[in-house]
């Protein structure tokens, strides 16, 4: 035979816990809230971000940029044996 006056006092007990956990959790809330606002940091959706896009070179850049980076190893070579001998 079930025993109602321990299940109200049981209800009671859990009813006061619940209040209790909930309120913690407004305050962790408000917290971890005022962290975030330190920190400067917003919270975004992964989504949101957009993806970087890698930008196309022609192949007269890509020369040119070849060409000018052998012309400056080049160049440091001929100072790095001019100031050894």
């Amino acid at each position: 035979m079930p025993r109602p006056r321990k299940l109200v006092k049981d209800i009671n007990l859990l009813s006061a816990a619940l209040e209790g956990l909930e309120a913690q959790r407004l305050r962790l809330d408000e917290q971890i809230r005022q962290v975030r606002a330190m920190l400067g940091k917003v919270r975004r959706p992964a989504a949101a971000a957009k993806p970087r896009r890698k930008g196309k070179m022609s192949a007269s850049a890509r020369k040119r940029i070849s060409l000018a980076q052998k012309k400056r190893w080049a160049r440091f070579r001929k100072e790095k044996s001019g100031a050894e001998a």
